[in-house]
């Protein structure tokens, strides 16, 4: 008689994030220390992790946090990585971290979003251009989601010039934050969300591995005589410890012509253009 081995539910995560990766479990088990017999066993259930090992395979298939809290529980210990809200006392130095790279950006836009690209702050240059190229009573539309604000008819995208290129470079990196694992159900519904948008292709709702992969995303915005042009950068908190912070990314805009430097250099307070 045969016997059929139940897999661990902790085996199948662990699977799931290495075919995701694209590792094999020889290169897991070197990179982790360990034999490819050992990985083997971890993955079917005949073999049960310890804590240590299932941190030291979270860091080497670079698994979000919040993901390794699932691997954790999955295999009977506690979550690590806790969530912390970002006005808790405990993120002091990390607000006025976040606070200070919006006041340099000034007079230029810059926000901080989270992992669902929802808006937690925006400096005085960012509220500007909101204010120039949308419609104040069209808010409730986008939500405070920097991607709807980009997509919906209602938001920044009736005057964005360049829409299809930006808006299809976008669009790979929401497809890119679910297959990382970064973005969650939350990012795969406002992926869904998106792509039902009218006018937008269907040939976006797949990856595609051979989109531009530019350093720098244009924009650029024309409503009448007002023109601006920016590229945008994005960037991380490193070696975070706390699942709010990794998630936290600063989009930061800077002039992409000289008639945006100059205008943007006259710029005084958050009512002039």
């Amino acid at each position: 008689m045969s016997t059929i081995e139940s897999e661990s539910p902790f085996g199948v995560l662990l699977r799931e994030w290495r075919t995701r990766r694209r590792v094999s479990q020889l290169d897991l088990a070197i990179e982790a220390g360990v034999s490819s017999r050992h990985v083997s066993f971890i993955e079917t259930g005949r073999s049960q992790p310890s804590r240590d090992m299932i941190l030291t395979l979270g860091r080497v298939l670079d698994i979000p946090l919040r993901d390794q809290n699932e691997l954790l529980m999955a295999a009977g210990f506690a979550a690590m990585y806790r969530a912390t809200d970002l006005d808790a006392p405990h993120l002091a130095q990390a607000r006025r971290a976040l606070e200070f790279m919006l006041r340099q950006q000034e007079p230029y836009p810059a926000i901080v979003v989270d992992r669902k690209w929802a808006i937690l702050k925006a400096n005085d240059g960012a509220v500007r251009l909101v204010e120039q190229f949308t419609d104040p009573e069209a808010a409730d539309a986008w939500g405070g989601n920097a991607m709807r604000l980009m997509f919906h008819p209602r938001g920044f995208r009736p005057w964005i010039v360049n829409w299809d290129a930006m808006a299809a470079a976008l669009i790979q990196w929401l497809h890119r934050d679910v297959l990382s694992g970064l973005g969650g159900e939350e990012t795969r519904a406002l992926l869904t969300e998106l792509l039902s948008y009218p006018g937008v292709p269907a040939k976006w709702r797949s990856l595609d591995l051979d989109v531009s992969t530019a350093p720098f995303l244009a924009i650029e915005f024309r409503k009448g005589d007002l023109h601006r042009s920016y590229f945008s950068t994005l960037t991380t908190l490193g070696t975070p410890h706390d699942i709010t912070l990794q998630e936290l990314r600063v989009e930061a805009f800077f002039p992409a012509d000289d008639e945006t430097l100059t205008a943007q250099a006259r710029t005084t307070s958050p009512g002039e253009s």
